[in-house]
C-alpha cells in the first residue's frame, strides 16, 4: 500500500501496510448471530486497548508480524464472530452479527519516535490517529507499530456488540496461547442465550436508571467538558493506605470501593455550585451472578455487563469521611451484585425493544457523574505472543463526545499490585487529583524502559 503518514502533536506514524486477516477454518455457510439482551444495552462503541512491548531483540518485525498473523488466524477459527460483519436487521434495526469471515482488519505502522519519547500520560496525544486506527467495516481492528528503539505497540480495537472486557480479555490470551503453541484455556461460547422470563417482570428502580434512546439522543448529547485522557500510575502502597482508611473495624472495604470512595470525595469538590448533587457508576460483570440460571459462563462470550449507580448531595461528599463514602459506594454495588438484577435487566430491556438502550449517565442526564471499571482480572503481563510481556496494558476510547467521565483500573504490567488508571475527565477533576501523591502521571521511568 501507499505510505500513509498520520502527523499531530510531536511525532508521526507512517502506515505501511493493511491487511485482512480470515479464520484458517471458518464455518461451512454463513450464521446470523442475533445480539442478546445485554449486548443491546452495551451499544456499538468501539473499545481500545492497547499494549507496550520492549525491543524483541532476537526477532525481526517483519517475522513479529507474520506470526502474529498466522495465530490471529487460527485463534479466529475459534471466535468467528469476531471475524464477523456486524448489520443492522432490516425488520427491527437492531444489530446482528454476519458470521461470513470477512475477517480482522491488521495495520502496520511505523513511528518516528522511540518510546522513551513517547507521552504516556497524555492519552490525547498519542491515541486517535495514530496507535489507534478506527474503520466501522471491521469490528476488530490491530495496529502494530513499531518504534525507532525497536519497541512494539499493539492497539486491539473491539466493536462492544462482540462482547465486553470479559470477553475480549478471553481472546486475547487465547490469541497468546496459540501464538505460543500452548494448549487452549478457553472454549468459546457463543450462544448468546441470555433469553428473558416469561413474561417478563422487572423491578421499577430500572426505570430510573436505564432508558430507551434513539441514535439522536446520543449523537446530541449535551456538551460536556469531558475532554481530558489521561494515563496515571498507582503505587500499591498508596492502594493499601485507601482500603486501610475506609474500612471500620466491623466492615473492610475492598480495594474499588474504597478507590471510587477517594475519587467520589475528590471529584465533589470539582463540580460547578449549580450541581448540588452528583453520581458514581461501576460497571458490574454478571457472569459470576447468573450461574444459578447457567451452570458456568466463564467461557460466554458477549456482554453481561450491568451498571450500579449510587447518588449523594455534594455537601454529603465534601462533610463525610472516606469510610462513609465507602459504605455509600459498597451499598449501591450490592444492589446489582446478584442474579435476581440481571434476570430484571435483561426482563426490562425486552419490554423495551426494539431500539437502543443506555444507563441515564451514560447520556449525562442527572448531573455530573463518573463511571468505574474495575480490570483486576483482565490480563496484562499474561499478554505474551511469542515475544516478551507488555511493560504497560490498559484500555481507553477515541469516542470524542461523552457523557459521563470513566475510569478505567488494570494491574500494572510489573505484577506489584500497582495499578495502571487511564481517565477521561473534567480538566478541574485531573488538576485535583494530581495535587495529591496518589495518582501519579505515568511515565517511561515508571514503565523502566
Amino acid at each position: 500500500m501507499e505510505v500513509e503518514a498520520i502527523g499531530h502533536g510531536n511525532f508521526e506514524v507512517y502506515l505501511t501496510e493493511k491487511s485482512i486477516v480470515k479464520a484458517v477454518n471458518h464455518l461451512p455457510k454463513p450464521q446470523i448471530l442475533a445480539l442478546s439482551n445485554l449486548d443491546l444495552l452495551s451499544g456499538r462503541f468501539p473499545v481500545t486497548y492497547f499494549y507496550f512491548y520492549r525491543n524483541p531483540q532476537a526477532l525481526s518485525f517483519p517475522s513479529i508480524i507474520e506470526s502474529l498473523k498466522k495465530s490471529l488466524s487460527e485463534t479466529l477459527s475459534y471466535f468467528y464472530p469476531f471475524a464477523g460483519r456486524i448489520v443492522e436487521n432490516p425488520l427491527n434495526s437492531e444489530p446482528e452479527i454476519i458470521c461470513d469471515n470477512s475477517g480482522a482488519l491488521v495495520v502496520e505502522g511505523h513511528a518516528n519516535i522511540s518510546l522513551m519519547k513517547l507521552n504516556f500520560y497524555n492519552l490525547d496525544q498519542s491515541l486517535k490517529g495514530k496507535l489507534v486506527s478506527v474503520n466501522p467495516d471491521f469490528p476488530l481492528q490491530v495496529q502494530v507499530t513499531t518504534y525507532t528503539c525497536g519497541g512494539i505497540s499493539l492497539t486491539f480495537t473491539f466493536d462492544h456488540a462482540l462482547g465486553d472486557a470479559s470477553a475480549f480479555g478471553k481472546f486475547l490470551l487465547s490469541w497468546c496461547e496459540i501464538a505460543q503453541n500452548k494448549p487452549l484455556s478457553c472454549i468459546p461460547d457463543h450462544q448468546r442465550n441470555l433469553r428473558p422470563r416469561c413474561p417478563p417482570t422487572y423491578h421499577p428502580s430500572l426505570d430510573r436508571i436505564f432508558v430507551k434512546c434513539t441514535i439522536e439522543d446520543i449523537l446530541n448529547m449535551s456538551t460536556t467538558n469531558i475532554k481530558i485522557k489521561r494515563l496515571y500510575h498507582v503505587d500499591v502502597s498508596s492502594i493499601s493506605r485507601l482500603q486501610h482508611i475506609a474500612g471500620t473495624n466491623d466492615n473492610k472495604r475492598t480495594k474499588i470501593e474504597a478507590f471510587s470512595a477517594y475519587i467520589w470525595k475528590i471529584m465533589a469538590t470539582t463540580i460547578d455550585k449549580k450541581h448540588p448533587r452528583c453520581k458514581m457508576g461501576w460497571l458490574v460483570d454478571g457472569r459470576d451472578r447468573m450461574c444459578g440460571t447457567h451452570s458456568s459462563m466463564s467461557n460466554y462470550i458477549g456482554n453481561v455487563l450491568s451498571l450500579a449507580v449510587g447518588e449523594a448531595t455534594v455537601a454529603e461528599l465534601k462533610q463525610g469521611s472516606i469510610s462513609d463514602i465507602a459504605t455509600n459506594v459498597h451499598d449501591a454495588i450490592l444492589k446489582v451484585t446478584n442474579e435476581e438484577h440481571f434476570l430484571d435487566l435483561i426482563d426490562w430491556i425486552e419490554c423495551h425493544r426494539p431500539g437502543l438502550m443506555l444507563a441515564n449517565i451514560v447520556l449525562g442526564h442527572g448531573g455530573p457523574a463518573l463511571v468505574v471499571s474495575s480490570g483486576r482480572r483482565f490480563p496484562v503481563s499474561e499478554l505474551n505472543f511469542g515475544f516478551g510481556s507488555p511493560v504497560l496494558g490498559t484500555v481507553c476510547s477515541t469516542i470524542e463526545k461523552i457523557g459521563v467521565a470513566y475510569m478505567n483500573q488494570r494491574p500494572s504490567a510489573l505484577g506489584d499490585g500497582s495499578w495502571t488508571v487511564s481517565a477521561i475527565i473534567w480538566p478541574e477533576l485531573a488538576s485535583a487529583l494530581e495535587s495529591d501523591n496518589i495518582f501519579e502521571p505515568m511515565s517511561e521511568s515508571r514503565l523502566q524502559l
